[in-house]
């Protein structure tokens, strides 16, 4: 785990399910400090877990939510919070269908878009038809989480495509899909945090907006 800014921890652990070489062969987690709370996005414990669990030992707060921008993304979310769950009020946020993927449901709580989350984060709808991956507005940072719509390649972000792209794929994420995440570039942020590829820290709104302007960008191993 290292230290991007202030309050803001990023870590990578061995994609769970498919690794297709060098990209998406690890994915990303994120720690953020937001005022009295704690939160962990999209959390992935490595085999040894013990740096991470270090960093999150001394930053944790009376106050812990797990946040998923994908139902995909629930992997250590169980986990943590019953690590946690004795010593802070702990709490695990994402769209509906994550609870299927909960043995403990007990301290899940779905998102609903734009009402607000601990932190202050908001989490936001994209699709038509509506996805379940929300992506998450962090203020507290100025930055935007993604799960599996957005990603970083080659020091840009692509819109991720689940399809090898031809004229028709590429007409769908042009007039049906990438409208949808047209509001994300309201929000105030400069960041955009991928689980994807790597993070950009600044110019991320003007990369968002360029990647919605591109064609999509599909990749598998």
């Amino acid at each position: 785990m290292y230290k991007l800014t202030e309050g803001l921890w990023r870590w990578t652990a061995r994609h769970p399910e498919w690794h297709p070489g060098e990209f998406g062969a690890e994915v990303a987690s994120y720690l953020a400090q937001a005022g009295d709370t704690t939160l962990l996005i999209d959390p992935l414990l490595p085999p040894d877990p013990s740096s991470a669990l270090a960093v999150i030992d001394q930053t944790i707060t009376d106050r812990l939510a797990i946040l998923i921008t994908i139902p995909y993304h629930v992997r250590s979310a169980e986990e943590l919070w019953n690590r946690y769950r004795q010593s802070a009020e702990a709490t695990i946020h994402g769209h509906a269908a994550c609870a299927k993927r909960l043995g403990d449901r007990s301290a899940f709580d779905a998102i609903e878009p734009g009402v607000p989350l601990p932190g202050g984060v908001t989490a936001h709808s994209i699709g038509k038809p509506r996805r379940y991956e929300t992506p998450l507005h962090l203020p507290s940072h100025g930055a935007v989480v993604f799960g599996d719509a957005v990603a970083e390649s080659g020091g840009r972000l692509v819109v991720w495509s689940s399809e090898k792209v031809d004229a028709k794929v590429e007409r769908f994420y042009r007039e049906r899909f990438n409208p949808t995440l047209e509001p994300l570039l309201e929000l105030d942020f400069d960041a955009v945090l991928a689980t994807h590829g790597q993070q950009l820290m600044k110019g991320g709104k003007r990369a968002l907006r360029e990647a919605l302007d591109s064609a999509p960008w599909y990749h598998r191993g």
